[in-house]
């Protein structure tokens, strides 16, 4: 099983850039490809970012491409999403999730496991 906590949120001026990092314990988080998602208040979890277990593969959601950056380092566990030129439609709770595959996934019900999310407000 893999454990992730999440960590980088807060408050932010609109075109500002925030870093969020997902750190998992287990020995098997390189077998598993990482996923960002995010939910803001009274709407549905949102797929926002991909990478597979390598960090050769990345695929993002149209809303955020070009401005969010997922990336990951299997020596530390951490999966990160550098958010830059923020708006504030990117409000929302952050969430980091893995999933066993090896092609992309953008849905909730494909990942197994996920971490308690992070707070991300953008004022205007």
């Amino acid at each position: 099983q893999v454990q992730r906590v999440e960590s980088g949120g807060g408050l932010v001026q609109a075109g500002g850039s925030l870093r969020l990092s997902c750190t998992a314990a287990g020995r098997t988080f390189s077998s598993y490809a990482m996923g960002w998602f995010r939910q803001a208040p009274g709407k549905e979890r949102e797929f926002v970012a991909f990478i597979n277990w390598s960090g050769s593969n990345t695929y993002y959601a149209d809303s955020v491409k070009s401005r969010f950056t997922i990336s990951r380092d299997n020596a530390k566990n951490t999966v990160s999403l550098q958010m830059n030129s923020l708006k504030p439609e990117d409000t929302a709770v952050y969430y980091c999730a893995a999933v066993a595959t090896l092609i992309v996934r953008t849905t909730i019900e494909e990942y197994d496991y996920w971490g308690q999310g992070t707070q991300v407000t953008v004022s205007a």
